[in-house]
């Protein structure tokens, strides 16, 4: 099993920016689809961004493409999730998460694990 632990999130003002960071263990990283997900106050949760196993590809949601920038590092098993010019409706708790089909998963259903997640807030 993996444990993910997610950190970085916090209060920002619209048009800020926040770098998130997650901490995987419990299986081999880098054997691991890997993305971002979000959950807004009484809203479904929701795909963001998808990265392959080695880092190569990535894959947006269009509500954050130009804006986000997703990244791993496979030998720190850590992975990221840098978001600039922030807007209110980003405001959500932000969960990264597994999947254990790859190379890369870019829907929310191909997602198996995930963290307990860090809240964004984005203040207008």
């Amino acid at each position: 099993q993996v444990q993910l632990v997610e950190s970085g999130g916090g209060l920002v003002q619209a048009g800020g920016s926040l770098r998130l960071s997650c901490a995987a263990s419990g299986r081999i990283f880098s054997s691991l689809a890997m993305g971002w997900l979000r959950q807004p106050p009484g809203k479904e949760r929701e795909f963001v961004a998808a990265i392959s196993w080695s880092g190569t590809n990535t894959y947006y949601a269009d509500s954050v493409k130009g804006r986000f920038t997703i990244s791993r590092d496979n030998a720190n098993n850590r992975m990221f999730l840098q978001m600039n010019s922030l807007k209110p409706d980003d405001t959500a708790v932000y969960y990264c998460a597994v999947a254990e089909r790859g190379p890369i998963a870019v829907k929310l259903d191909e997602y198996e694990h995930w963290g307990q997640g860090t809240q964004v807030k984005v203040s207008s």
